[in-house]
């Protein structure tokens, strides 16, 4: 028996598998922001010294021991006097409601304190990641299968960004742009032109890291047979790149822009203390020196949760670009 698939049946089919590979892109997902919440809750149990004395010495600026009754007071508090599974289980259940513990040094909720830092941190990883794919797409359409001093000299440019340390290029930015020539403010704030040189410290290495990866594919693409059928109906060199090539070639790295966004983030914190900008950076250099333990684990727990996030979307970015490829 012959079994023959109407178009509206293979449309369920194709519906379905797509509910089923978002349902486990959810649930995967969700098992790592559990695994990153449960980490950073062992975190704060394994690290070295009491809990509460480390709190007591955070707030009073001491570092002598403190008092039995002064100890009880605050592991009554803060529950560590209570068995670590019924610890784990208020931490987890604080989580599931959206309270990710109080900061010792500023005796506010963590959620609050982040909320009111991260805006400008993520303006300035999108930003950079924007402009690090801009940048590797314009030397990509004009080097790639070139073979010529320009295009060696921006494929060299593109190496060399691709292993200089962010943190190193921002330090250049900031004394030849900023204190030698004076053209953008030496404290970036959180004002537009303040975003510039450290979206410019950022997007350099990411983009000389793109740019290879593109680069390769665009050059193997450009032997496809569909790109000499291009041509030969008279599309321009440029138009074949723009509107054939790179639509492909495009494909290994946005797969990475998940990843890349998260290594954005974790670079943009110290990128912003370097510029002195507004943004979790201050916030984090802050909560480590001081011990701050909640702040360092609401900050893990909310990269997490923006990592899954991204990744979901470059997921779906990744069909969009190219409708062939089948989610499974």
């Amino acid at each position: 028996m012959t079994l023959i698939l109407t178009t509206n049946d293979a449309m369920k089919i194709a519906a379905h598998h797509s509910i089923v590979w978002f349902a486990r892109r959810i649930l995967s997902g969700l098992v790592v922001v559990w695994a990153a919440a449960t980490f950073a809750f062992v975190i704060q149990c394994v690290l070295p010294g009491d809990r509460a004395q480390i709190i007591i010495n955070v707030t009073s600026g001491n570092v002598g021991l403190a008092s039995s009754a002064e100890l009880a007071a605050v592991n009554a508090k803060y529950g560590f006097d209570q068995p670590l599974a019924i610890q784990y289980g208020k931490y987890i259940s604080g989580i599931l409601h959206g309270d990710l513990g109080e900061s010792y040094q500023q005796h506010r909720p963590v959620a609050g304190i982040i909320a009111e830092q991260i805006g400008p941190t993520i303006v300035l990883a999108v930003t950079a990641l924007l402009f690090a794919w801009i940048i590797a797409i314009l030397t990509t359409l004009f080097i790639a299968g070139r073979d010529n001093i320009w295009a060696k000299l921006l494929n060299d440019t593109q190496v060399f960004f691709a292993t200089a340390p962010p943190y190193w290029l921002a330090t250049i930015l900031l004394v030849v742009f900023a204190v030698k020539l004076r053209i953008f403010p030496v404290i970036g704030g959180s004002s537009p032109v303040g975003l510039i040189l450290p979206t410019v410290a950022l997007a350099l290495e990411l983009s000389g890291f793109f740019g290879q990866v593109v680069q390769n594919e665009f050059t193997r693409v450009l032997e496809q047979p569909f790109v000499t059928s291009a041509r030969a109906r008279g599309m321009s060199e440029f138009g074949v790149r723009l509107r054939h090539v790179l639509r492909h070639a495009a494909l290994p790295g946005i797969t990475l822009s998940g990843w890349a966004l998260g290594k954005l983030l974790s670079g943009a914190i110290v990128i912003e203390v370097v510029f002195a900008r507004q943004g979790l950076g201050g916030v984090l250099v802050a909560a480590t020196s001081s011990r701050d333990v909640p702040i360092v684990s609401g900050a893990v727990l909310i990269s997490a949760g923006l990592f899954v996030l991204v990744s979901l979307i470059v997921d779906l970015t990744y069909r969009v670009v190219d409708p062939r490829i089948n989610l499974t």
